[in-house]
């Protein structure tokens, strides 16, 4: 036998909003809610956190793949330099031997050419030997007379410096006879001056191709003999 209880209406039972309210009032539907609630925001974060992380990792390997490129680029640089810097010292170094060798080459040569050029420019002047040592010069030779010894004395001693301490001795020789052919007349050799000049020698800083220029431009050439 069914039995109906007539004291419990319909209209009491909650319904709607009330009844969701009193399913969230109880204790294990609020512990349920805060721990799907917890659980999402831990999502969440891990996320958030993985996102954040891998976009920085991404970075972070962009900026070292730049720094390597940069390092690279930079050791090319200073590989450059130094090669570039080492042909310039062996250049440099090559360019210091070949003044050196031109300044001990230039060094008697450019004392002949001086004094030869002053030679000829004095006709009559026979030139018999130089002799350098120790930046003095010893230039010994025969003129006709002692004008022509002057004369050279005075392209020697106006030389703008290249020609210092100047010092003349003059000795009048007596005229010899000579005679090329055995049985023919012999000649008589005029009386000469040997002279003997004494100088401090000045080498040129600049090239030698001024030697010529300084001296008189009408030249008559001499002899000239040189004692080895």
């Amino acid at each position: 036998m069914i039995r109906i209880n007539l004291l419990e209406s319909v209209t009491d039972r909650p319904s709607g909003a009330a009844m969701v309210e009193d399913k969230v009032s109880s204790p294990r539907v609020q512990t349920l809610l805060l721990a799907v609630t917890v659980f999402a925001l831990l999502v969440l974060g891990a996320g958030y956190d993985y996102v954040s992380a891998k976009s920085a990792h991404q970075a972070a390997e962009h900026e070292l793949e730049n720094q390597r490129r940069i390092n690279q680029q930079m050791l090319a640089v200073n590989r450059e330099q130094a090669e570039l810097e080492q042909k310039s010292q062996d250049i440099q170094g090559r360019i210091d031997a070949i003044k050196k060798l031109r300044e001990s080459q230039q060094g008697p040569g450019a004392v002949l050419r001086d004094i030869k050029a002053r030679f000829d420019s004095i006709p009559g002047l026979y030139l018999q030997s130089i002799q350098q040592q120790n930046g003095e010069l010893t230039i010994k030779g025969e003129s006709p007379n002692e004008y022509s010894v002057t004369r050279f004395g005075q392209s020697l001693e106006f030389s703008a410096g290249l020609f210092t301490n100047l010092n003349i001795e003059t000795q009048r020789q007596a005229g010899k006879a000579a005679a090329s052919v055995p049985g023919e007349v012999a000649v008589v050799i005029p009386e000469v001056v040997a002279f003997t000049v004494k100088c401090s020698y000045a080498a040129p800083k600049t090239s030698a191709e001024g030697a010529s220029a300084r001296a008189p431009a009408n030249s008559v050439p001499n002899q000239v003999a040189l004692k080895k």
